[in-house]
């Protein structure tokens, strides 16, 4: 007897198949540590805090602080446990049967397709070129379906790094007025490009951010969603009551009150980011890719042999080398001064 939903049979769990080693350069993590930045003031308000209650003044002074921050109204987010999340949520939302996809570009962002599966919400890619470009009218012309729900569009792109041109992104949601849009803007603290000033222009665009990398709380759990106010609404009605735990509000509150602290480091991260791409493109042996994100893209030609000599050497960087364009690349995600010299010394060591 089988219990659940029968296209669950042929689905995975949700897996993050990395290596855990001394040096974490997989992940795209932050090396500083919110809580210790902030520990102080974050107990002070704990303190006030009521563990025993459902409501919370947290829930609503955290909400005013992030529109500020966001530069919207209150009533234009949800946020919750992480951006993923708050995709687990849009996709709820926008299923309607089992004909429903959403389409996105490929290479792209892993776990689009973890959480189309989990709402039962089909996707489909459309490649990118070599230089990691797409064609606007051709994305289109997939997404002229009654069944596309939504399209997805990573901006900086995981894990390519590269951003795409403004102008064919306003294009896409222009020509589909009746197609909600989604610009996954994970990585906008390091580009600084953001669509969220056309929210109230264009009632079909979504946005996603998050804590995990800009504001180095990977492990916190926080991201949120913004849109004009009729959409929230309608993806309010599958957000489950008090989705968010008060610990994890009260964290946010106290980092998005301290944000300089933490936009300050991104600017060195940045800074390392810029620093570590030009050693990488001394070496003959690497192509290295431009990156507005706090990773790299570089390929190899034993990509796999380099991914296996750094592990040896206690650094875990991400293979993404099996995908399509993606032949021959391993991800690096930009650390400080010292580990990415650690990291650059052992690649160059390889290829001696």
């Amino acid at each position: 007897m089988y219990f659940f939903r029968h296209d669950l049979i042929k689905k995975h769990q949700v897996n993050v198949n990395v290596p855990h080693l001394k040096y974490m350069m997989c992940l795209n993590e932050s090396g500083l540590d919110p809580y210790q930045t902030v520990k102080n003031e974050f107990l002070n308000l704990m303190n006030s805090i009521h563990l025993n209650r459902y409501y919370s003044d947290i829930t609503q002074d955290l909400n005013h602080e992030i529109a500020n921050y966001a530069e919207i109204e209150p009533e234009q987010l949800i946020s919750g446990n992480g951006a993923d999340e708050m995709l687990y949520f849009l996709f709820n939302a926008v299923r309607d049967n089992g004909n429903s996809f959403a389409l996105t570009l490929s290479p792209s962002y892993f776990d689009y397709q973890s959480y189309c599966d989990a709402v039962g919400l089909s996707l489909k890619t459309f490649p990118l070129s070599e230089d990691f470009s797409f064609e606007p009218d051709n994305l289109m012309k997939l997404a002229d379906d009654p069944d596309c729900k939504l399209v997805i569009i990573c901006n900086p792109n995981n894990p390519t790094g590269n951003l795409f041109p403004y102008e064919d992104i306003i294009q896409i949601i222009e020509k589909n007025p009746q197609r909600l849009m989604l610009i996954d803007e994970t990585y906008f603290e390091f580009s600084g490009v953001t669509l969220v000033p056309l929210i109230n222009k264009y009632p079909n665009l979504v946005i996603i951010r998050t804590f995990s990398k800009a504001f180095s709380a990977a492990g916190l759990r926080f991201g949120y969603l913004i849109s004009c106010q009729n959409n929230i609404n309608e993806i309010k009605k599958v957000v489950t009551a008090f989705n968010m735990s008060i610990f994890t509000q009260a964290m946010a509150l106290t980092i998005i009150r301290n944000k300089g602290i933490f936009l300050e480091y991104n600017q060195k991260i940045i800074q390392q980011r810029e620093l570590l791409y030009n050693n990488i493109t001394t070496l003959p042996q690497v192509q290295v890719f431009k990156s507005y994100t706090n990773f790299l893209l570089f390929r190899h030609k034993d990509y796999i042999d380099l991914f296996n000599y750094l592990k040896e050497n206690e650094i875990a960087v991400r293979n993404v080398g099996n995908q399509g364009i993606l032949k021959n690349c391993l991800r690096v995600s930009v650390a400080e001064d010292k580990l990415n010299r650690i990291f650059f010394k052992k690649v160059n060591e390889f290829g001696l």
